[in-house]
């Protein structure tokens, strides 16, 4: 594939990280002056170009415009932003390296130095489009004409960079400092410090900053008790006049915008003055910077606070990182300047090294033995912004080029004479609601409420509508359940009203059993209440009914666990207990139980009923039709009254449980309570975690799963005693008055 496509992806500190598509033509152009700036380059059919501030200090140029302005370089070398070149040149050959993405095209680069200064990033910006180092007057009729701009920064948080009319192909992987302005105020305010100093640069990134700030803490009653602005090129008088001002202010709480590089001066000389207990809220630029952590500053910046980007791990970029070494060859300049620098050597190449350095350079000097933000990788936050950005140029390339993978038996595996505008490199619609249906566009349009874009991205559909239906399987599946729960308690009634006179039946007090049983159907009942479309009626009645079908449940079980329990003090001489707590008295104590939780349901139904909502918050264009609870607390209250009265139960039927075999049915209750424990137990985590419509499977499943447990625990053994032993269903079987 011929170099005939050309996309430089050039970033300018804190202003853009310009990705420009450029075609061969005609015109001729070249760059008049010097420029000797180094550059980093590899060739390939699409060559992506960057712009980083790898110095930190750019020289003042004298334009008297009586002479041609020389090249001058400039000095700080930057660890952490030669990082992140390595991380772009990492995420590059990665991407080259790749059969799934971009197969068959070869990524370049082609990197630059922008100083950390406007001027020195427009002129590498300038030199990006016009053409390689290499090039001549003679040659510059192949160099590619730009067309246009897109934009896409790893570093760039400006809120100005938000307006789409003055930046419609604008792009980056970081948020705006419109989140970052109001997470420091909430922090300052959360402190209560409402009389605060700010500190920045002259540039948009300050100034903007420094206002969005100002505005919305005055809002919240702060006040500004100064504002400075560091000069591009500070002399030491307007250095001092600065800290003067600092040192002579009330305020004890210093914002400041700016980059370590601008602000190291500052702070160097603050140290100097021994001017701490200040406390500083850094931006994001940095914060998180280890040009700043020197020893020197540790007394004025000690409690430093401010938010910073994400953190994560690249795989493999550590060590990628360490495989660099210096040499002459003109790929290496900027890691033998990052050499020089780290090792405090000098390199004996041709034309390089630094000739303040006395000492030499062997090369071989061991980088795993060195501590410094270049090989801490532990957390990268601004280089994963750099892989970002070119993975989604990378991606963008790809689908523009209709690639298919190498795997597929094709010759051409990407359409290499796709004719694609600039701004369509990296620019989509990459939220799940927007779409772009005008060709050319470099805005997003977004999708009515409940509509998602197609896989094309050009038009918006209707979402699709999720909740568990009566006819799909899992419904029905729980369906059959519930219905199969009904048949199996109404035949263990039928089965008790034909036997409702032996001992057995009469015994465990029939009343109660009939009862039991009723309770128990609707249980089984209420879950159907969940399946189907979500209204209204039906989600207040969901929880209105489960509530209650299962306290009526158990205050019958907690009924017949205190009858046995009296039945044995009732055999003791002058007992009463038993005629104290007769049918009458056990009515009225299941009657008030149920009431209880009623009351309950009435009042969370009455002042905050759940209601129908529509959940977009899945992908993949799903729409899930569920009950919101505006009170989840109203939930877990009716859900811990059926706990409360289980664990009564429970603990009054364990305390029964070395009653003689004979009276066996607080064994029953004993097990029946650890099984409905222990599926209530496991339902809420469950409940919680579960997505969208398996929510609602998870809570029938619970409410089947208990009453199954209940249904065969209690009344299985005495069906069993009826239909199969009718031998032991005798009185002085039950009485235990039978001869061995």
């Amino acid at each position: 594939m011929p170099v005939t496509k050309l996309v430089l992806l050039g970033l300018l500190l804190l202003l853009y990280f310009s990705v420009v598509f450029c075609n061969a033509l005609d015109n001729r152009c070249w760059t008049l002056g010097d420029f000797n700036s180094p550059v980093l380059e590899k060739d390939g059919d699409i060559v992506i170009g960057g712009l980083f501030p790898m110095h930190y200090i750019a020289p003042e140029t004298d334009h008297n415009y009586s002479k041609q302005p020389q090249h001058q370089e400039c000095s700080g070398f930057d660890f952490r932003a030669f990082r992140w070149v390595q991380t772009m040149v990492f995420a590059i050959e990665e991407i080259n390296s790749n059969s799934s993405l971009l197969p068959g095209v070869t990524l370049g680069y082609r990197i630059l130095d922008s100083c950390d200064h406007v001027h020195t990033s427009l002129r590498s910006t300038l030199f990006l489009v016009n053409g390689t180092s290499s090039q001549t007057k003679a040659n510059a009729d192949d160099s590619a004409k730009c067309l246009s701009t897109a934009p896409i920064s790893y570093f760039a948080t400006c809120t100005c960079l938000t307006d789409k009319k003055e930046y419609p192909s604008f792009l980056r992987t970081v948020p705006s400092d419109v989140f970052q302005v109001h997470g420091l105020v909430q922090l300052v305010s959360h402190f209560g410090w409402r009389w605060v100093g700010t500190v920045g640069t002259d540039d948009d990134y300050s100034h903007y900053g420094i206002q969005a700030f100002t505005e919305q803490l005055e809002r919240l009653g702060g006040c500004i008790a100064f504002h400075h602005t560091i000069p591009k090129a500070p002399s030491q008088a307007q250095i001092h006049a600065i800290l003067n001002s600092l040192e002579g202010s009330t305020a004890q709480v210093i914002i400041a915008f700016a980059t370590e590089g601008q602000l190291l001066e500052l702070l160097v000389e603050a140290a100097h003055r021994n001017l701490t207990r200040r406390q500083w809220v850094a931006s994001e630029a940095w914060v998180t910077a280890k040009l700043l952590t020197i020893p020197e500053l540790h007394p004025v910046l000690a409690g430093t606070v401010g938010f910073a980007f994400r953190g994560t791990t690249i795989p493999g970029l550590a060590e990628f990182l360490l495989r660099v070494t210096p040499s002459p060859r003109p790929e290496s300049v900027f890691t033998n300047m990052f050499w020089e620098e780290l090792f405090g050597c000098r390199l004996g190449y041709k034309d390089g090294g630094d000739s303040k350095l006395s000492s030499l350079c062997t090369g071989s000097e061991d980088l795993m033995e060195t501590e410094n933000s270049y090989t801490d990788v532990s957390r990268v936050r601004i280089s994963y912004n750099v892989y970002k950005a070119v993975y989604a140029i990378a991606h963008a390339l790809h689908q523009l080029l209709q690639c298919g993978s190498k795997e597929q038996s094709s010759d051409h595996i990407c359409k290499t004479e796709s004719k694609f505008s600039p701004w369509q490199v990296i620019f989509m619609c990459v939220r799940v609601w927007e779409i772009s249906n005008i060709s050319g566009a470099t805005e997003c349009i977004k999708c009515p409420q409940y509509y998602w874009p197609n896989n094309e991205r050009i038009s918006c559909v209707a979402g699709i509508e999720e909740f568990l239906s009566y006819h799909e399987i899992m419904g029905i599946i729980l369906i059959s359940l519930s219905l199969f729960g009904v048949a199996v308690a109404t035949v263990i009634t039928v089965i008790f009203f034909l036997f409702r006179s032996t001992p057995i039946v009469k015994a465990n007090n029939s009343e109660m059993s009939f009862l039991l049983l009723l309770s128990l159907k609707l249980c089984f009942l209420c879950s159907l209440v969940f399946v189907g479309r979500p209204s209204p009626w039906t989600c207040r009645a969901r929880q209105a009914a489960f509530g209650i079908s299962f306290v009526l449940c158990i205050s019958c079980i907690l009924v017949k666990t205190i009858v046995v329990l009296l039945a044995f003090r009732s055999t003791m001489p002058g007992s009463i207990s038993l005629k104290l707590f007769g049918p009458p008295q056990q009515r009225v104590f299941i009657f008030c139980c149920t009431t209880g939780q009623v009351i309950l349901c009435a009042c969370w139904l009455a002042l905050a009923p759940p209601y129908p909502y529509k959940n977009t918050s899945y992908q993949g264009g799903k729409i899930v039709l569920e009950c919101k609870d505006v009170w989840p607390l109203g939930f877990y209250l009716v859900l811990g009254y059926i706990g409360l009265l289980s664990c009564m139960c429970f603990t009054l039927a364990f305390l029964g449980r070395k009653l003689p075999d004979t009276f066996n049915e607080a064994k029953l209750i004993t097990f029946s309570m650890l099984i409905f424990f222990a599926v209530w137990i496991s339902f809420i985590p469950a409940y919680n975690s579960s997505p969208g419509k398996y929510t609602v499977a998870v809570e029938i499943f619970a409410i089947l799963a208990s009453t199954f447990g209940l249904l065969f625990c209690i009344f299985v053994p005495k069906c069993y005693v009826i239909l199969l032993r009718p031998d032991l269903n005798t009185k002085k079987r039950m009485t235990g008055k039978i001869s061995k």
